[in-house]
């Protein structure tokens, strides 16, 4: 098994940010919930302690037992600090004034192998509200601010350190390099879990598990489904059955794109035009989660019946990704549950087949580094995030085909001009949204009374928060003029500029 950094979640915002600076060093990582873990096994390099929003000196804050993990090396991040001295007998006690925000190490112990080449008066990022008084007798100070004397440390004559501060975020400019000497240097990680030895060793396992299985599996078009099919046609070829659903809510012409671009791709893909069906399942509907559902059910209801054409299926193909899984476990308990917020999700209880997940261990700008070393096309490695449900949620209100037209429309010049004018790939999600009221307008000597569209243009990492895109008048102008020009039914165009939060990105 691939050598490992375990991260054990004791409720942290930055959990995720700790994995992914890991992941960065090449090295493969797990986080997995601090009280429901798995035995550690020689390919356990090492542990990090993740911070949390509890007190150690709270009752019932979390707990752990730091004497399971022997000889294996151990980073706690400010309240897995905290834990590491409070179980071992220092003092933590309730900061004098809270401790947030950008600070300078003021001492730094460059004998240590954590701090090697570590700047003296190096900028940390610091995030709590109790602070390490006094360390045990056998701890030593490694490093301190002005205001904390206890910044990191280390248990004498063992491969155990604590930090005060988060070295995950980029407002601790040298934390990658401590990341890096805590990883590398004192777990000797070996840095080879690279894309193509990810391709190579998940090809392989893929190939040993599915054997000559038939696999069926949804595609949408986006990166994270593609990148998994891709992965299990490498391993079974033709044996992998693709499906993409025309739900009649996609963009303007998408279901022929799609289609086009996976045939090119050697992928065995059928297109099942399903409109009518969710036309006759949406009508009338006006509530957003109304019209959710009744999306999903019907999308399970139509690849249930295409699946079912293919002879002895046993297994289901699903583009789940690592946040999508790790998202769903709770540090409260041992309860382990994938969300089903997929535009596949409840499919595995209704045809009862076993799902095979090739992309569960990556983030998401991983599985596009992978996508790209599969050689699969950049325009589908760098198109936008679309929700499963469509254009479905981008029209408020009750759904028509009329309305389903004027949105692919004004969506599809308002894409097309953010890629002719070289915006496309600065902006993370764009998208049009019609909206339920009509507005006075004059086109012409006649008075109209027309239907008002919405832009919605953000910037964003991985769409947990994401702020307002600030494209250019000109550019809002131009696009404005021709979207009212040329969509029948148009006669004002608004931009959204929320950010998010306290918006959200979708409108519905």
């Amino acid at each position: 098994m691939a050598e490992q950094i375990l991260i054990l979640d004791f409720g942290s915002q930055y959990t995720q940010l700790i994995a992914r600076r890991v992941r960065e060093l090449n090295v493969y990582c797990e986080i997995h919930p601090f009280n429901h873990f798995p035995a550690l096994t020689p390919s356990v390099k090492g542990v990090i302690l993740s911070g949390s929003p509890c007190s150690v000196r709270d009752n019932g804050s979390p707990d752990l037992d730091l004497g399971q993990f022997g000889q294996v090396p151990v980073l706690g991040i400010c309240y897995g600090a905290q834990l590491m001295a409070h179980k071992s007998g220092g003092n933590v006690l309730p900061s004098t004034i809270r401790e947030y925000g950008r600070a300078r190490l003021s001492s730094v112990d460059h004998h240590s192998e954590l701090l090697k080449e570590i700047s003296l008066d190096s900028q940390v990022w610091m995030s709590h509200g109790d602070t390490i008084a006094a360390l045990p007798s056998d701890y030593e100070i490694i490093a301190s601010t002005a205001s904390v004397k206890v910044a990191a440390f280390r248990k004498k004559g063992s491969a155990q350190y604590g930090i005060q501060f988060h070295p995950e975020v980029t407002h601790s400019l040298e934390g990658k390099n401590l990341l890096r000497n805590f990883v590398v240097h004192i777990c000797r990680c070996s840095q080879d879990w690279t894309s193509e030895q990810f391709i190579e060793s998940t090809v392989a396992e893929l190939r040993s598990r599915l054997g000559s299985d038939q696999v069926v599996m949804a595609l949408s078009g986006g990166v994270d489904s593609t990148v998994a099919a891709m992965l299990i046609h490498k391993a079974i070829s033709k044996n992998l059955h693709c499906i993409f659903v025309d739900n009649g809510l996609l963009r303007q012409g998408e279901f022929q794109q799609v289609l086009d671009s996976y045939q090119g791709m050697g992928l065995n893909i059928k297109g099942v035009d399903a409109r009518q069906q969710f036309y006759t399942a949406l009508n009338g509907l006006t509530d957003p989660e109304a019209k959710r559902k009744a999306i999903g059910k019907t999308f399970i209801d139509v690849f249930d019946q295409e699946a079912h054409r293919i002879r002895d299926v046993k297994w289901l193909g699903q583009g789940t990704i690592y946040p999508d899984v790790i998202e769903s476990v709770s540090v409260k308990g041992p309860s382990v549950t994938i969300k089903s917020h997929h535009n596949v999700g409840g499919l595995p209880e209704k045809m009862k087949m076993k799902v095979v997940e090739p992309l569960r261990s990556l983030f998401k700008d991983e599985v596009r580094l992978v996508g790209k070393t599969l050689g699969i096309d950049p325009a589908i490695l760098g198109r936008h995030p679309f929700p499963g449900p469509g254009l479905g949620i981008r029209i408020l209100g009750d759904i028509t085909e009329e309305k389903v037209r004027i949105l692919q429309e004004v969506d599809g010049l308002f894409i097309s001009a953010l890629k002719r004018h070289h915006l496309y790939d600065k902006v993370w999600q764009a998208g049009a949204v019609l909206l339920p009221i009509q507005s006075v307008g004059v086109m012409g000597d006649e008075r109209t009374y027309e239907k008002v569209v919405a832009l919605r243009a953000v910037v964003s990492v991985d769409g947990m928060t994401a702020d307002w895109a600030h494209l250019p008048h000109e550019f809002l102008s131009e696009i404005s003029s021709e979207i009212i020009n040329k969509v029948k039914g148009v006669n004002r165009v608004v931009y959204d500029i929320s950010s998010k939060p306290p918006a959200t990105i979708e409108w519905e």
